[in-house]
């Protein structure tokens, strides 16, 4: 059983879903009877802020499929993405600096473009390993929405980059490649790169320059606008998620700009201390665990991608004192930080021989 089954199939944004309709709509399928048989009105299409329960894409999907000539489907969505299909996930991209920092607010604000799978970032030998893991467990389904979810990334980021070219060092797919081989063609056509199937993870594997590819419209101000209305479009659909989850959310938000600080993130979820301590304890963890992991990751981040001094990075992570954060990094992986980014980088030289 899929991980995700017990909790449902999460939620789709009303411009994410769109962006499935207009490819359908494409194969000739009429619009009208592709919301029937969805079970949506014309008028819950209408709020770009909206949001639709999984279900009813799985309903789209599992009529188109058997009905449209493109066994790429899912694959050839992506043509149909433009900025809204991120909702405003999409507006924070096209203002951020850097593809690192589009995809650092991805994973803190991909809730308003969907929950229907989680994206996180490892780093591996030779680069960057951008994943996202779907809640969908039906095969055919979960397929074509996680080709469709690759080669979106992918058709966005050369737009916001305005690199048309640019592409990743390989994509990976954890289902097995079409019968048809003649369709890989397909594949090599979007991405330009290697394409892997039957991988461990379905993602992207970024090389340290891609990852810090310029983008071509920053704007520092507009972005911190429209993140401080993100952060209100999450909090008013908080009850949605596990209190641990809005909690991880807040704390990576403030982490980039302050040292984390408990009550603060008690005070925005509406409780106390103590009530936190104990909703988070009813869910099997704690504030230090999900703060704890947290800087993992991103010390791990840091390390691979960015040319940041150590004591930068711990202090990013909100550590005082450099002496702090070798001492919990050596704790959580058994070396200090500076050894772990040599053995990365001689790791990712020797992938290159």
């Amino acid at each position: 059983m899929n991980k995700y089954d017990a909790i449902g199939l999460g939620y789709i944004s009303v411009p994410a879903f769109l962006q499935y309709l207009r490819s359908a709509e494409s194969c000739g399928l009429q619009r009208a009877r592709l919301l029937q048989e969805s079970g949506v009105s014309a008028e819950m299409l209408v709020d770009n802020n909206g949001r639709l329960p999984g279900e009813t894409l799985q309903r789209l999907l599992n009529f188109v499929l058997p009905r449209c000539a493109n066994a790429l489907f899912g694959l050839y969505t992506s043509q149909y993405i433009q900025p809204g299909s991120y909702s405003i996930m999409g507006y924070i991209a096209m203002t951020s600096s850097t593809l690192a920092e589009v995809i650092a607010r991805m994973i803190q604000y991909e809730r308003l473009v969907g929950d229907m799978g989680t994206s996180r970032v490892e780093p591996e030998p030779g680069g960057l390993l951008v994943s996202w893991n779907c809640r969908f467990s039906d095969p055919r389904v979960r397929r074509h929405i996680i080709e469709n979810v690759m080669a979106s990334w992918v058709t966005y980021t050369r737009w916001i980059a305005d690199e048309p070219d640019r592409s990743p060092l390989l994509v990976r797919f954890e289902h097995a490649p079409p019968e048809d081989r003649s369709l890989l063609r397909h594949y090599q056509q979007i991405f330009r790169c290697p394409v892997e199937f039957n991988a461990a993870h379905s993602g992207l594997l970024l090389s340290s320059a891609m990852y810090h590819l310029r983008l071509r419209q920053p704007d520092t101000l507009l972005r911190e606008t429209l993140e401080s209305h993100a952060q209100q479009m999450l909090s008013q659909i908080k009850d949605d998620y596990r209190l641990s989850d809005q909690v991880r959310s807040l704390l990576r938000a403030m982490i980039a700009d302050q040292a984390p600080r408990k009550d603060s993130v008690a005070q925005q979820l509406g409780l106390n201390i103590r009530t936190l301590h104990r909703k988070l304890t009813e869910e099997g963890t704690t504030y230090q665990k999900i703060l704890d992991g947290l800087r993992h990751e991103l010390a791990l981040q840091h390390l691979c991608a960015d040319a940041l001094s150590i004591e930068e990075i711990g202090r990013r992570l909100g550590f005082s004192e450099s002496r702090s954060f070798i001492r919990y990094f050596k704790g959580l992986q058994g070396m200090t930080p500076g050894e772990y980014r040599q053995r990365w980088r001689e790791d990712q030289g020797s992938s290159k021989d």
